[in-house]
């Protein structure tokens, strides 16, 4: 899966601040009891939380590889629609289907 370019220009400029982000990151996976799929589904519902088309995208690539299907993904979208609002759930649905298209 290719990097954003804005995350690679990030790092070119400060590898180590991205490096210590990364690491924290990976710490943050491994300190709790949740499995690999379930932290997955909760990393989803905060991008979809803050309508943020990059990390929704960038979710939903990694849902796939992780081995979620597509219906279990759009789900995850559907299930916010009570908590955001009808229109940020459909923007991250319009951006679900985009990642899941490409």
């Amino acid at each position: 899966m290719a990097l954003p370019n804005p995350y690679i220009k990030f790092g070119e400029k400060y590898p180590e601040i991205l490096k210590n982000f990364e690491e924290i990151g990976k710490k943050c996976h491994e300190l709790g009891p949740l499995g690999p799929k379930s932290r997955r589904l909760v990393k989803l519902g905060m991008a979809i939380g803050i309508t943020s088309k990059g990390a929704i995208k960038s979710q939903t690539r990694k849902a796939l590889q992780d081995g979620f299907s597509p219906d279990e993904i759009r789900h995850a979208a559907l299930l916010a629609l009570t908590t955001i609002g009808l229109p940020s759930m459909v923007a991250a649905f319009g951006w679900i289907e985009e990642a899941l298209s490409e």
